[in-house]
């Protein structure tokens, strides 16, 4: 028998059994005799019998997949997201399909109607922000949604944060406690809300607290990529800077490299800590002072959040904030907490 056409009824045929009953024994239905289970578990091995997702989908309105919405599938910060988020699946039975977006609003609205399209049971959006358009088209599908590492300023879909303004004022404050003036706030683009709105007013509140004035000359922004952060590292030497905190923990590497390539000694004469502490920043040497973002755990509650709005369940809270640590090492003259 050609195992590409074996089909539910196949296997009835061969166990002797009706097909409500094979559908009892693949969906793990309790109501079957032993024996009766036995026999039908022998013939789906058997005949190599691979129930169609699809059609199951179609009968009981439920696909079992959620789709995942990544920005950059090559950045290890979306990557161990990623690593949370399939764990929890696949322990409540969901498979994922990822999607990269590319980091282009355009191609995301795509992504999510090919999603859609496929009848996800639910959505993981892992962009740098919520659009108007893209906003709209949650709203329009009716399908649950949570953001991971991903705000959103409404509050109107469920996500898994940390709280970025208390985390950048706390580091800030504890550059400007050893002695540095000019600190430099070096971020990806500050459209994304996490970087322009909530660890931007940290860097600012520490500032303030301080007494010392806000300077926007010394707020650079540029691509998430270690290229960039190199290039720029003169310019910040040029300026008199003497710290750095950097959103993002490639471009917190380029910077780190520019500055050393620059003669500058780190961290005697600058100092650097970065905000996601991904794996790549103990790759670093010297190894990069980080805020501890739980980035596993936040993949991993993101997901546990759309099983419980997926299957109804009570919810206490949608948006969600986890702790967070802070780890000092090379870069920075304290070196521990």
């Amino acid at each position: 028998m050609d195992k590409q056409t074996i089909t539910i009824y196949d296997v009835a045929r061969e166990a002797s059994v009706s097909m409500a009953t094979v559908s009892r024994v693949v969906n793990g239905n309790p109501n079957v005799k032993p024996s009766t289970r036995k026999k039908v578990l022998e013939v789906i091995d058997r005949l190599d019998y691979r129930p169609n997702a699809v059609a199951r989908g179609l009968a009981s309105k439920k696909t079992t997949t959620v789709g995942v919405i990544i920005p950059d599938v090559t950045n290890v910060f979306f990557a161990s997201l990623a690593r949370g988020i399939d764990d929890i699946a696949t322990m409540y039975k969901y498979n994922i399909i990822l999607a990269n977006s590319d980091q282009n609003e355009n191609k995301e609205i795509q992504v999510l109607n090919t999603l859609l399209a496929k009848q996800v049971d639910g959505i993981i959006y892992m962009g740098n922000k919520i659009t108007d358009e893209l906003r709209a088209e949650f709203s329009r599908s009716k399908t649950p949604v949570v953001l991971a590492g991903t705000v959103d300023p409404d509050q109107q879909v469920g996500s898994v944060n940390i709280d970025y303004i208390a985390a950048a004022e706390n580091v800030i404050s504890k550059l400007i406690e050893g002695g540095r003036k000019n600190i430099a706030f070096v971020t990806p683009p500050l459209a994304n809300p996490i970087n322009g709105q909530y660890r931007l007013k940290g860097y600012k509140n520490a500032l303030l607290s301080s007494g010392i004035a806000f300077n926007e000359e010394f707020v650079f922004e540029s691509k998430a990529k270690v290229n960039p952060g190199e290039n720029m590292a003169t310019h910040l030497i040029e300026k008199g800077i003497d710290a750095a905190y950097v959103t993002d923990d490639e471009l917190a590497i380029g910077l780190l490299n520019g500055v050393i390539n620059a003669g500058v000694r780190v961290p005697e004469d600058f100092e650097i800590i970065t905000s996601n502490n991904s794996k790549i920043v103990e790759m670093a040497r010297p190894k990069l002072s980080s805020i501890m973002l739980p980035l596993y755990d936040i993949g991993a509650v993101a997901m546990r959040l759309l099983t419980k709005i997926m299957n109804k369940e009570e919810i206490d809270e949608k948006t969600i904030t986890l702790p967070y640590k802070v780890a000092y090492r090379g870069t920075t003259v304290k070196q521990e907490d």
